[in-house]
């Protein structure tokens, strides 16, 4: 009997003990095999809607209207921080959303086998954070249009808009359909540890510039180039004060660690500069091209105001040279174009 009691008296005292609430400005998304948990925070629940049930393929929309709410000490700018966890052999994390936000990699595996683990369609900055002494492994598989030949997206970690690595844990990212990182704009490193194991075409493609601030960058087993850097459209900039809408196609790297090792093109390829200016590399350096040969172009070499015509080599073209085909910068200001020839 007096067993019995306290059998009951257990069972009273967890049902009055309500399950703790999570952060504000957080989402916590946990993967279950086939299954995923999403637990909104309840100061933001206007503001994400779950489209994909408790399906592993997550699908999440942060609203147009979100603007920030309740900043706190450790989030200062009171954006969405996205925290995922858990193990699914046939899942992903797709975010739609026109902010800036933090998806936190908290011990996560997470493989798709139709597309990218992580699919980022959010159009700004997007910092995916590995949390300290956690280890998160990523892989995907090829996906392609109803055309049957033409991929719906190029990494496993696919982002739409501004990509920070950073945190103080370790992320393993294998490519198996294209590149194993893919930033449709610029790329930051900082702290973590990123480890791409294979990637069918680059180990890490990134458009605008490229910036290695610290912690470890590994890049193994590549088709193509194990780290690409490209201009983003053809409104080139020079280098900018903290790289603010800058459009160089430059890497940089100004601390941390380099290792690629087994890459099928070249160890890095950019459209603009390559500059190291601290840290450690791992590699052959000359294995390594810039492919349009423009040095940072300064307002300064524009002559009376008008525009100035270089070839890839940066050399100014005599206004009475006819163009050959080829590709051209054409600068005028504190802008420059590229344009190509036939």
């Amino acid at each position: 009997m007096k067993r019995q009691l306290l059998i009951i008296f257990a069972m009273l005292l967890t049902a009055a003990v309500p399950a703790l609430a999570i952060s504000n400005n957080t989402v916590e998304i946990v993967y279950n095999g086939s299954t995923a948990t999403v637990t909104i925070a309840s100061n933001i629940q206007n503001y994400v809607t779950v489209s994909s049930g408790t399906s592993s393929h997550v699908v999440l929309t942060q609203a147009d209207t979100f603007a920030g709410v309740d900043p706190t000490t450790a989030n200062t700018d009171g954006e969405i921080t996205y925290s995922l966890s858990g193990t699914s052999s046939d899942g992903s994390f797709t975010l739609n959303g026109s902010y800036k936000c933090v998806v936190a990699l908290n011990d996560l595996t997470l493989h798709n086998t139709a597309g990218p683990a992580l699919i980022l369609l959010n159009g700004k900055r997007v910092e995916v954070s590995a949390k300290n002494g956690t280890t998160n492994t990523l892989s995907d598989a090829v996906l392609y249009d109803t055309d049957g030949t033409t991929l719906l997206y190029n990494g496993c970690i696919h982002c739409k808009g501004h990509l920070k690595l950073k945190g103080k844990g370790t992320l393993n990212v294998t490519g198996n359909a294209a590149h194993a990182i893919y930033s449709k704009e610029y790329c930051e490193v900082k702290n973590c540890t990123v480890n791409v194991t294979k990637a069918v075409k680059d180990g890490l493609h990134c458009k605008e510039y490229f910036l290695m601030e610290s912690g470890t960058l590994n890049i193994a087993n590549t088709g193509d180039d194990a780290l690409q850097v490209e201009y983003a459209n053809d409104v080139i900039t020079a280098e900018t004060t903290d790289h603010e809408d800058e459009n160089t196609g430059n890497f940089y790297q100004t601390a941390g660690t380099l290792t690629f090792q087994s890459f099928g093109g070249y160890a890095i390829k950019a459209d603009g500069t390559i500059r190291y200016d601290g840290g450690s590399r791992n590699f052959d350096s000359s294995k390594t091209l810039v492919s349009a040969g423009i040095d940072g172009l300064k307002a300064s070499t524009v002559e009376n105001g008008e525009t100035v015509v270089y070839d890839l080599r940066g050399r100014v073209v005599p206004a009475t040279q006819s163009l050959t085909k080829g590709i051209y910068i054409v600068k005028n200001g504190t802008k420059a174009t590229k344009k190509y020839v036939k």
